[in-house]
């Protein structure tokens, strides 16, 4: 776990593969020089140094972390200070409350946040925008809107990392847990990513 032991050079990074687009996420990660390893086992968290939650199903990807047992330890590491990066489905993985989630749906509980799920509509109203977000650099973030979340509420403790011009939250940040609604890594934009081993790198 992270802080249990001197951060090599390359970091342990582990991406929840069990449903969405985790592997655009490995590749991502092991472009910027991490040794990237699927996550589908509670066993395999205290060996990482950071996890990236993927965008996906987030009903889907709940019930089987819950099913393979990893949902409980991987709370209770990221509480204790992993770091974490999550996109779309990860945003309301990571988050406390949820919106228009199905019946029975959980979530991790460590962003003090409230999304709203498919708050865009469908697939089909999938769309990309340029947002500017002064904290990861001048440069505008592309950002790619798929079956995407908002932030609806957050707590103090939480920062906010980019919102769309009407004010909609998108991105966010508080202590060790990275989360935004869009996909960097179907934009080929690494500054999210970067920001995360950042995180890991100091832990």
């Amino acid at each position: 776990m992270a802080g249990s032991t001197p951060l090599v050079a390359r970091p342990r990074i582990g991406v929840l593969a069990l449903q969405g687009d985790f592997r655009e996420h490995i590749a991502s990660l092991t472009e910027l020089g991490a040794d990237v390893v699927p996550l589908r086992r509670a066993e395999e968290i205290s060996a990482l140094d950071g996890v990236v939650i993927p965008g996906g199903e987030s009903s889907v990807m709940d019930k089987l972390a819950r099913a393979f047992g990893v949902a409980e330890p991987l709370s209770e590491a990221i509480r204790a200070g992993l770091p974490t990066y999550g996109t779309c489905a990860g945003m309301i993985m990571l988050s406390t409350r949820i919106q228009d989630g199905i019946a029975g749906q959980r979530t991790l509980g460590v962003l003090d946040t409230t999304v709203r799920r498919n708050a865009f509509g469908s697939q089909n109203d999938s769309f990309e925008i340029d947002i500017p977000m002064p904290a990861l650099g001048e440069a505008p973030v592309h950002a790619v809107f798929i079956r995407a979340p908002v932030v609806a509420e957050h707590g103090a403790d939480v920062e906010v990392l980019g919102a769309l011009p009407d004010g909609q939250v998108v991105a966010v940040q508080q202590g060790n847990a990275i989360a935004s609604a869009f996909h960097p890594e179907v934009a080929g934009e690494d500054r999210f990513h970067r920001r995360f081993l950042d995180l890991v790198r100091s832990a």
